[in-house]
């Protein structure tokens, strides 16, 4: 038996109102630079809290988008839910908005490009 981790170098969430997702597990309807949103992902998870990593979006199939903003994750927390699952519960605050459309590279490797 093991315990079961996963390091992320980005926070990956749903589409705003994707169905059979808690709204934490989703973008906000509206986000905002300055904003500081809350984010609930399923599993125990590690984050880095020293700087800025992208926000993407996730698909079903676990297909991450091209970084739609740069963020600072201020809190993480693990926690159980009432069937014993296992969850990363916390806030980030947004730094800048991308175009994921567009070709600019704003990440090489962990470090935003300003």
């Amino acid at each position: 038996m093991g315990i079961s981790v996963e390091f992320n170098p980005d926070l990956a969430l749903r589409e705003y109102g994707s169905s059979g997702r808690l709204p934490e597990e989703c973008l906000p309807e509206k986000i905002e630079v300055g904003g500081i949103y809350e984010f609930l992902k399923k599993g125990q998870r590690n984050y880095w809290l020293n700087g800025a990593i992208p926000l993407c979006t996730t698909s079903r199939e676990s297909r991450l988008s091209r970084p739609i903003a740069a963020i600072s994750i201020l809190e993480s927390t693990h926690t159980k839910n009432e069937g014993d699952e296992i969850w990363t519960l916390g806030y980030y605050g947004v730094h800048a908005l991308f175009n994921p459309a567009d070709s600019i590279v704003h990440f090489e490797g962990m470090e935003w490009v300003k």
